[in-house]
């Protein structure tokens, strides 16, 4: 059998911590920005950690073990 391949848009937008949990951007950080408060926009600006939901789909694509 074939080895997997890596899902490109995942590895572009996903990174894997040491401790295993996976962290991307926050939603809502590219338009409609002005009734934004700066406060919110910062924190915004920093990675997400991805909701437990999701990182079992991101971490198949991504390849990486459980």
């Amino acid at each position: 059998m074939p080895k997997m391949k890596t899902h490109s848009g995942a590895k572009k937008r996903f990174k894997v911590t040491g401790t295993g949990k996976v962290r991307g951007r926050h939603p809502f950080t590219s338009h409609i920005l002005e009734k934004k408060s700066p406060k919110k926009k910062r924190a915004l600006g920093r990675p997400a950690i991805m909701h437990e939901h999701e990182v079992p789909r991101i971490k198949r694509m991504l390849g990486v073990g459980k």
